[in-house]
């Protein structure tokens, strides 16, 4: 686990000089891996987890369906791009 953390999430330097802000950066990093590890279950193409991590951080600021664009990736856009994307429907079944 903390070698996903340190190959993924490379923290090179800390945004605060106090034990509290070390320690929030560093529990910020494992609820995003947290993330991560659910999204990569739930999308039905196999994906290895650093290369989900770099196409995600890529796309961080583009408005996509993430379900649908990590299920076909080469798609056209604006079947990706969608007004009603759901993204906060992440943990239900």
């Amino acid at each position: 686990m903390f070698k996903r953390l340190k190959q993924n999430f490379p923290l090179k330097y800390f945004l605060g000089d106090n034990q509290n802000a070390i320690e929030i950066q560093i529990w910020v990093s494992l609820i995003i891996q947290l993330i991560m590890l659910v999204i990569q279950r739930k999308a039905e193409r196999k994906w290895a987890y650093s290369n989900m991590m770099s196409v995600i951080r890529y796309h961080l600021m583009t408005y996509i369906d993430l379900f649908k664009f990590l299920k076909n990736p080469e798609a056209k856009w604006e079947d990706i791009t969608t007004k009603n994307i759901g993204q906060l429907s992440l943990f239900d079944p």
